[in-house]
This record gives C-alpha cells, sequence and structure tokens, in this order.
C-alpha cells in the first residue's frame, strides 16, 4: 500500500493527520499543496478527492493506494484509524 498525504504549510489538522499516521507506523510521501509539484500531483486524484461546499480541496488529504487502484480518500485521524482496522 502506497500512502500520500496532501498538505498545507501551518495546518493544525495536516499536523494531526501525520502524527497519526506516524504513530501507525505507516511511511508516507508528503505532498505540500502550496508547491507546485504538489498541486500537480494532487490533479492526479482530483475525481477522488473531497470538496467542502464551497467546492475547494479539504486538506489534509490521504490518498491510500493499492498498485494503480485508490483504495481510499481520507481526511481524518479518525477517518483513517476506522479504515486502518478494518483492514485487519
Amino acid at each position: 500500500m502506497k500512502y500520500v498525504l496532501f498538505t498545507y504549510p501551518n495546518c493544525g489538522k495536516c499536523d494531526n493527520m501525520k502524527s497519526a499516521l506516524k504513530q501507525a507506523s505507516i511511511s508516507m510521501e508528503v505532498q505540500d499543496v502550496a508547491e507546485k509539484e504538489g498541486r500537480v500531483r494532487i490533479r492526479t486524484y482530483l475525481p477522488q478527492v473531497k470538496r467542502d461546499a464551497q467546492g475547494a480541496i479539504i486538506l489534509p488529504t490521504l490518498v491510500c493506494q493499492d498498485g494503480d487502484r485508490v483504495d481510499a480518500v481520507l481526511n481524518t485521524p479518525e477517518e483513517f484509524t476506522a479504515w486502518f482496522r478494518s483492514r485487519g
């Protein structure tokens, strides 16, 4: 499983997600959407990412990918924990 975490600088929610992943011993690739590389990379997942009522991408966004298939797109540590536990 490959994990890509899209974040924004000085984002408390993003920091909480990073901490939850580290606590679960998950190695991840972190992409900062304030940087060009992060903005380009998240476009790959636009059909799967969640948006708020105004249409903005919700951050943090954790993409859990198994090969070419996106298995999950999660935005909170609680979502990650529930999804991770469900995988057994």
